[in-house]
């Protein structure tokens, strides 16, 4: 079973990441589980899904946290994906998820981001870190996540800017 970083430890993971659909998100199935639907599948099935308290959602970085909004907070899982390191709209979409629409559950980075980034990424709130690549060497990603002591800028995790935190 593949692992990730969630809260700091190693762990395994426990969820099913469903891919985009080719075709009609509504006629998608939907496994029995725990089960991570992309943004369109979840609007397609509201409904049934809702029902179910095994089902996150994933959103791509061309889509936005407002498509998912205050549905979030009903959900154990939000994951944000990155579809290449370079591409960096899943930071704004994370800390909208977690500052504006008020979600407390697992936030996960999926997809293409690299262990430079975990640091930056925990500010943003995420809490999870699942690598595409299964060979990652998760222990230096844990580490990562210590990168920095000390920052300059408000984040989800230090809500104070540094001048305030020191007056």
């Amino acid at each position: 079973m593949p692992k990730l970083v969630k809260d700091g430890a190693i762990i395994e993971d426990t969820w099913q990441r469903l891919d985009k659909p080719e075709g009609e998100a509504a006629e998608v199935r939907v496994p029995e589980g725990q089960v991570i639907v992309p943004l369109s599948v979840w609007q397609a099935q509201r409904e049934q899904l809702q029902a179910r308290s095994d089902i996150g959602v994933w959103i791509d970085s061309d889509e936005s946290a407002y498509d998912l909004g205050n549905d979030a907070q009903s959900l154990p899982l939000v994951a944000v994906n990155f579809p290449a390191f370079m591409d960096g709209r899943a930071f704004s979409t994370a800390r909208l998820i977690r500052e504006r629409f008020g979600f407390n559950g697992e936030l996960r980075a999926v997809g293409g981001f690299i262990r430079d980034q975990l640091c930056y990424l925990s500010r943003c709130g995420v809490n999870a870190f699942r690598f595409d690549d299964d060979n990652a060497d998760l222990e230096k990603a844990q580490q990562s996540l210590a990168d920095f002591t000390e920052f300059y800028q408000a984040g989800v995790d230090q809500p104070q800017p540094l001048f305030r935190r020191r007056a």
